[in-house]
């Protein structure tokens, strides 16, 4: 079918690749399940899904062995830092390291979640990179002011950039299907749960995870064209008017600090490694381009904003106080 684009009077909001999370703990680590709401493993009643061996918790004997590792691996890198010379910037990450549902995080580590009948057991098998070959084939989460769709397509590593894209329709829902959203951050921060308004959820993953969050779990401001000052509109058609003829109209999003993003999405520049990145600027209440040594916080682009919270944060005071 080529390239996914939405319907008419339809806005598309974000693409990026996904698949099912996959385990980090250690009695967890490189798994995943599928879960009725007693726990069941339900894989097996899951229509049209490939078998699949089922994945048992790693023996706790294992996972201290695991544990032990990781601990000196540990104290080995704070020695490491220990040594280097005072003031050399380092920082940890800002990356939660407690799981906030031990039963679903530590113990057990379902990626879905459905009685019998729910919207969560519709999700496609794709979505499993133990049953699809990710050097072969990718999945797409594509989210509009409508709908969540999952588009697969193929994937080729050494031409991901070159390689046109294809999209097989796999999974679609409407958003007023989802009751909420959430960024479920242990341990790598990438990962996020949909929870269906009948109760079930999935867990997926995806490196480019903020993209999708700032419209299913963030819900910012977007202002509609018609409410735009003249001011603005003219900021937002001279910025439209630099982009090619597949780009969509242009999405003009309030910031909390009071200026505004404009961007757009063109579905032609989709990549099957990363979806797509929509082109931006940000302009004050003016219409005036902002530069970039001037941004609020708020204002910095998604991805500069999620490198920036996984490798910054202020140093502890005693550190500070050392460096200087």
């Amino acid at each position: 079918m080529g390239i996914w684009k939405p319907s008419p009077g339809e806005t598309l909001l974000a693409r990026v690749p996904v698949t099912f999370a996959t385990g980090s703990a250690m009695r967890v680590k490189g798994r995943r399940w599928f879960r009725d709401e007693d726990r069941n493993d339900i894989q097996g009643e899951l229509d049209g899904w490939p078998a699949r061996p089922a994945h048992d918790a790693w023996p706790t004997g294992v996972g201290a062995v695991w544990a032990a590792l990781r601990i000196s691996g540990l104290a080995i890198g704070a020695l490491i830092v220990a040594a280097l010379p005072t003031g050399t910037g380092v920082r940890t990450g800002s990356v939660p390291r407690t799981a906030a549902n031990r039963a679903d995080e530590l113990e057990d580590f379902p990626v879905l979640w459905a009685a019998p009948g729910a919207i969560a057991r519709t999700l496609p098998w794709q979505l499993d990179p133990a049953r699809s070959d990710q050097r072969k084939s990718r999945t797409h989460l594509i989210v509009t002011d409508h709908r969540l769709v999952v588009v697969g397509l193929p994937f080729n590593e050494r031409r991901c950039h070159e390689l046109p894209v294809d999209d097989e329709i796999l999974w679609e829902v409407p958003r007023s299907d989802v009751q909420k959203v959430e960024r479920q951050d242990f341990k790598g921060g990438e990962d996020f749960k949909i929870v269906f308004t009948d109760g079930s959820w999935c867990r997926l993953h995806s490196l480019w995870r903020e993209f999708p969050m700032r419209h299913l779990a963030d819900r910012p401001d977007i202002v509609p064209s018609g409410s735009l000052s003249p001011a603005l509109r003219k900021a937002v058609e001279t910025f439209a008017a630099g982009h090619g003829t597949d780009a969509l109209p242009p999405l003009v999003i309030r910031n909390a600090c009071g200026c505004y993003r404009i961007e757009m999405l063109a579905p032609g520049t989709s990549v099957s490694f990363y979806g797509i990145h929509a082109r931006g600027t940000i302009v004050d209440t003016e219409g005036r381009e902002v530069d970039m040594d001037s941004y609020h916080l708020e204002d910095l682009p998604v991805e500069d904003l999620r490198l920036w919270k996984s490798l910054f944060r202020p140093m502890p005071p005693s550190a500070g106080a050392s460096a200087s």
